[in-house]
């Protein structure tokens, strides 16, 4: 695992707490933020797979 997935990873689940605090107090800008970071981790975390699957493809040559 390289730090774009942990990262990514981490950020997918901070928006997941962010968006159910914001469900739960009724703020739409939380929930949306909490969205727009899931987004952004999912993103990262997907990105940091490419990596690790590029590295992977290197290491068979």
């Amino acid at each position: 695992m390289n730090k774009d997935q942990v990262e990514g990873r981490l950020e997918t689940v901070k928006g997941h707490i962010k968006e159910a605090a914001g469900k739960v107090v009724g703020n739409k800008k939380l929930e949306a933020e909490g969205r727009i970071d899931q987004v952004a981790g999912k993103t990262q975390s997907n990105y940091g797979d490419a990596k690790e699957k590029a590295a992977d493809a290197v290491k068979k040559i």
